[in-house]
């Protein structure tokens, strides 16, 4: 089973380098953090914390953007597409599950997303230490960023396939991943926003509004890089969000995206007539 995952994921690693989207996806991030980074260091010394704990508030709300994205980008052809072009008729006649496709895609994918994350963002953190030096617990932030944005992108890696499977064609699969990044990271924010607006300080805001966050795998990914650090809560604005929770509410809702995410796939991967 390992051999026939691990062949996938060598043949499908392959062709994303072939098709430069670990290098589309490493630049990407490269470029995107140190450009928040050397822009977001002015509150440095206002807030009385270190450059590096700056550089990882901003950093988080990118990797909220991001990693859903480039993600999404590289899934969401991975089962419409082998479809449409044949190639999935073919890989299903050789003795292989389709759980085992699916994995050896999904490691093949998050390998790239690991690349580009630990590279974007460690560049951007290693030049903000050099600029403005850097504590224990900012590093320690850093790090915990990475892990948890590689993660962010398996949950969306996951999703994606799903998304396509239930696609018939890459393109109704491009437009359902663009709807789900829209609703999973600008939509739902802005919902949440409207409401707490006309609640005006009352329970929703206060009881109902940190656990609906929680709910939302891109938004876990920001209560649990803040709330894991104070500094990095100053530094953000989001404390207030953070203290409402209990500090296992937001790993546990990042956690559990991903084995939902991998059986919504499987199942929809499932009906897909090759």
């Amino acid at each position: 089973m390992i051999g026939r995952i691990l062949a996938v994921a060598g043949t499908e690693f392959r062709i994303a380098l072939r098709n430069r989207w670990v290098l589309m996806a490493t630049l990407i991030m490269v470029l995107f953090a140190l450009a928040l980074t050397l822009a977001g260091s002015a509150p440095t010394g206002a807030l009385g914390v270190d450059m590096l704990t700056i550089a990882v508030a901003s950093m988080t709300t990118l990797s909220v953007y991001l990693s859903p994205l480039l993600a999404l980008m590289i899934s969401f052809d991975s089962i419409a597409g082998e479809a449409e072009r044949g190639g999935l008729a073919l890989i299903l006649s050789y003795p292989v599950s389709r759980a085992e496709i699916l994995l050896g895609k999904f490691t093949a994918h998050l390998a790239a997303l690991a690349i580009a994350m630990v590279i974007g963002f460690g560049a951007a953190g290693l030049v903000t230490a050099l600029l403005g030096g850097a504590g224990q617990a900012s590093l320690i932030a850093l790090l915990r960023l990475v892990l948890t944005s590689i993660l962010l992108g398996a949950v969306f890696l996951a999703l994606g396939y799903a998304l396509s499977a239930m696609s018939g064609s890459s393109t109704a699969a491009a437009g359902l991943s663009a709807g789900a990044w829209l609703v999973f990271v600008v939509l739902f924010d802005l919902g949440l926003l409207g409401a707490i607006v006309l609640d005006g300080g009352g329970v929703f805001t206060q009881h109902v509004f940190p656990w609906l966050m929680t709910a939302n795998p891109a938004d876990a990914l920001r209560l649990w890089n803040i709330g894991a650090a104070d500094s990095v809560a100053v530094a953000s604005g989001l404390s207030g969000a953070t203290s409402a929770l209990p500090a296992w509410a937001a790993p546990a809702s990042l956690l559990l995206w991903l084995p939902l995410g991998f059986i919504l796939a499987r199942l929809s991967f499932g009906r897909v007539e090759p």
